[in-house]
């Protein structure tokens, strides 16, 4: 299936964004190994989420899913149950490594397995810390499947994480629960704090002081009751999407703006995009405000701050359509990560940038785009929804149709994708 998009003219409206797909699945874990019921509004009912969910049903945790309100029946820290066959997360990265820390800390063996994408995505960098905790992985090159040990004596850790990854970052601090020591992890650039923050408000023992973040033995987990905010990834796209179109104004309600994930409005900004937030409060710990987008005039920037990177690093292939549309030249350095995503994404966007008729250069940690006035025509997403995506509001303001080849990955993350874009005016649909 293919999205064919046309250039659309204004785009106006109201409207909100699914909720938070890095929430929803740490709302699963934690809420499955605490004690007592916990209550989530606002889920995220995406390929995702649900293969986490699938996961824990899996391990014997009662869930109740009505649209998007989740109950979850917590069995406590040591009351999961070994699954009777290998448990399959589909294209979820944050699944494969948030499970494997948690699942090294159990007393049984767990085999986790993903689809054909996921499985070429680097899980060495969970492997070495894991290993140092006691626990033993077999893997396949550094990629799944997993074939984990579990323990029940997990060793404490002072770890310096040597990439900057949330999922790592998470992924260690779920095994660190079952530690009989306090550890310590420290961070290069400060990535998302959602664990931080929800393992805070389920009276966990963890504390944050700039870039370290420290973990005591813990006996138990509160239930939680939350709302889950509107997720800021998904959001960019229709940010995106107004910003490069003429006399537009979008209002984006009920939008996640925790501090650690916001740097696309940063780099925007620096772009000369007129964004405004208003009506802020928080949900449970984590902030929420709506967001005004209207029409702008952008400019080319450079950049290769890390702090800055880190905190956009999904936002990035968006980011690139901004450059595609502004006047002059943008340089992007830092970006290596970008290249053990869903796809390579350095490399997939510059493939359909130069597609659409952008000039566009790539190097091993960034890419040069100069910006112009895009054109028609057909691009490969490479089963990415973060580029199917961004190719999809890259059409809102070309000279002509463009048509993303092979869309179903948007399901993974941002199911009604389609429908919200329709909402505020744009001219999209599946062929």
């Amino acid at each position: 299936m293919d999205f064919h998009v046309e250039p659309s003219s204004i785009l106006r409206g109201r409207t909100s964004v699914p909720g938070d797909k890095s929430i929803s699945h740490r709302a699963i874990i934690f809420a499955s190994i605490a004690d007592g019921v916990s209550e989530f509004s606002n889920f995220l009912v995406s390929e995702d989420c649900m293969a986490t969910l699938q996961a824990f049903q899996e391990m014997g945790v009662k869930v109740s899913l009505n649209k998007n309100s989740l109950f979850i029946y917590g069995v406590g820290l040591r009351g999961l149950k070994a699954p009777t066959q290998s448990i399959n997360v589909g294209n979820s990265g944050t699944s494969a490594r948030l499970l494997a820390g948690l699942f090294g800390a159990q007393n049984f063996n767990t085999i986790i397995t993903g689809d054909k994408s996921l499985s070429k995505r680097p899980m060495s960098r969970i492997i070495e810390p894991l290993s140092m905790m006691g626990i033993y992985i077999e893997s396949r090159a550094g990629c799944l499947p997993l074939k984990i040990q579990g323990t029940g004596s997990i060793k404490n850790i002072e770890y310096n994480i040597p990439v900057a990854s949330a999922q790592v970052k998470s992924c260690i601090l779920l095994a660190s629960l079952y530690s009989q020591e306090k550890s310590n992890l420290y961070e290069l650039s400060i990535t998302r704090d959602h664990s931080e923050r929800m393992l805070q408000a389920m009276q966990c023992p963890i504390h944050v002081k700039k870039n370290c973040i420290s973990v005591e033995p813990t006996k138990s987990l509160e239930p939680l009751k939350m709302k889950i905010p509107g997720d800021f990834s998904s959001a960019v796209f229709l940010i995106v999407a107004t910003l490069i179109s003429s006399e537009s104004s979008v209002i984006l309600t009920k939008v996640g703006i925790n501090p650690t994930r916001i740097g696309f409005l940063e780099i925007a900004r620096k772009m000369g995009a007129n964004i405004q937030l208003s009506n802020l409060r928080k949900y449970g710990s984590e902030p929420v405000a709506d967001i005004l987008i209207q029409s702008s005039s952008l400019k080319g920037i450079t950049l290769d701050d890390p702090k800055i990177v880190s905190s956009a690093i999904d936002e990035f292939p968006a980011i690139f359509i901004l450059a595609a549309y502004a006047k002059g030249k943008s340089k992007f350095g830092n970006l290596i990560e970008l290249r053990h995503k869903e796809s390579d994404r350095i490399a997939s966007m510059v493939e359909g940038l130069i597609q659409i008729g952008i000039k566009t250069k790539e190097n091993n940690e960034g890419i040069v785009i100069t910006g112009g006035k895009p054109k028609g025509g057909v691009v490969k997403c490479y089963s990415d929804h973060r580029v199917a995506m961004s190719f999809a509001v890259a059409a809102i303001g070309a000279s002509n149709t463009i048509t993303i080849k092979d869309i179903e990955s948007v399901k993974t993350s941002f199911p009604n994708f389609l429908e919200t874009m329709q909402k505020i005016g744009a001219k999209i649909k599946r062929i």
